[in-house]
Parts: structure tokens; C-alpha cells; sequence
């Protein structure tokens, strides 16, 4: 049976692959860890779900780093909402906001939602993205207050606009990430929901092209890859 404990992950190719493709099914695919176990059984790999869970800890901080170095830069026009998961039986939210275009500015799970919750969000994503001209919310007065208490300091405000149908399209996109988590059944503890997240998030924007690229057009799994490498 594969096991992985600090480097050894990467002793034999055959087993890094294997490694590598698991992580990569299971934050691109609606798969459940019992899934990829019988998947990986009908190949001839004999790969414990927990093997599985416990790669999947431990590379996508590293995947979601090396990504970050290698993102789009997003517009400076944000569509800015939250969505609920389910992290041990309670719902925490996931803070997330696209451009214009579609593209994820960037994206952060929560305990609360709240205006402390909201402006953490905010802080994140302007750190990592840049200061957006514009942000559009829905009627949230969390939302709201927290990025009033941005604008506060700043001499140049972030102007908001809270108009519902014109969020319509970050709404959508929640829709990419709640399919990827409903095999899941809910989060058992919040950090392992907050690594798999980002995992998702990021394959996403792969999905996206939002991947820098050498102009050589390369597969969603070619992009994993060479970020694994």
C-alpha cells in the first residue's frame, strides 16, 4: 500500500505520478476519496482513501504557492459575494469575487459573516490582486461596512455598488465550486477544509486560463503538472 510521510512522496516515478494524479482528480473532479481508492484499485494500485486524503494535505499548499506565482492579473472591476460549506457538521462561508470577465480575484474561508470576516477577505485579495476601481455586493451590510472601513483609510475610495443582478455572475461561478465539494459531505475539520478549497479554487482557474503561459497552448493536467514539478 502507498503511503507518504514528508519527502518520501517523491521516491520512484511511478509513484509520484500516481501521487500527482490523485491529488490532481480530486480537487478537478466531483470524486469522493473512496472513489479515487476503487479508481486506482481497477488500475492495479492498491491506494488507501486516507493515502489519498493525506497527499492531498500535503501538496496543495505547494500547488496553490507555485500557481500564485504564475496568475493573470485580474480587472480592477470585482464582483464580490460569499457562499456557505459545510466544515464538521456547521456552515462556515467562503468568501470569493470574480472580475467582469470571470476570472477569481481571489477567495477565503470563514468561521463568521460578519464585517470582520468580510474585511479580512478584502484585505487578502487586495494584498494578492491589487486595488480594484470598483466593487460590486449584493445588500450585505457586513459587506458593506467592511469595505467602508477600508475606504476610510484610503484617499482614494473604492467606489460600491450594491446591485444584485449585476452579481449574477459570481453566483454563477459559486456553482464550479459547490459541485467539486458535494461528493464530500461536508468538511470534517476547518483546516483540511481550507487546504481542499484552495486546491479547487485553483484548479478552477486553470480551467479558467488564468495560468500564465509560454504561448504554447497546454492541457489543464499539463499546467498541474508543471506547477508540480
Amino acid at each position: 500500500m502507498l503511503r507518504s510521510s514528508g519527502a518520501a512522496f517523491l521516491r520512484g516515478n511511478v509513484a509520484t505520478l500516481l501521487i500527482l494524479l490523485c491529488v490532481r482528480w480530486y480537487v478537478a473532479y466531483s470524486l469522493s476519496l473512496r472513489n479515487l481508492e476503487e479508481m486506482m484499485g481497477e488500475r492495479g494500485f492498491q491506494v488507501d482513501h486516507s493515502s489519498v486524503h493525506r497527499w492531498v494535505i500535503k501538496l496543495v499548499p505547494l500547488f496553490e504557492k507555485a500557481f500564485r506565482k504564475h496568475k493573470r492579473p485580474v480587472g480592477r472591476s470585482w464582483r464580490m459575494d460569499e457562499t456557505y460549506v459545510k466544515v464538521g457538521g456547521q456552515w462556515k462561508y467562503l468568501y470569493r469575487a470574480v472580475g467582469k470577465a470571470g476570472n477569481t480575484v481571489d477567495f477565503l474561508l470563514r468561521a463568521h459573516r460578519d464585517k470582520a470576516a468580510a474585511r479580512r477577505y478584502f484585505e487578502k485579495a487586495i494584498d494578492r490582486n491589487g486595488t480594484p476601481e470598483t466593487v460590486t455586493m449584493d445588500k450585505s451590510g457586513a459587506n458593506l461596512a467592511a469595505l467602508q472601513a477600508i475606504n476610510a483609510e484610503r484617499e482614494t475610495p473604492i467606489k460600491v455598488r450594491q446591485v444584485k443582478y449585476l452579481n449574477n455572475i459570481v453566483e454563477q461561478d459559486h456553482r464550479a465550486i459547490k459541485r467539486r465539494t458535494r461528493p464530500m459531505m461536508g468538511f470534517k475539520d476547518f483546516r483540511c477544509a481550507r487546504i481542499i478549497l484552495s486546491g479547487i479554487e485553483t484548479m478552477h482557474m486553470i480551467r479558467k486560463g488564468q495560468m500564465k503561459d509560454s504561448g504554447v497552448t497546454r492541457t489543464v493536467a499539463d499546467q498541474f503538472y508543471s506547477l508540480m514539478a
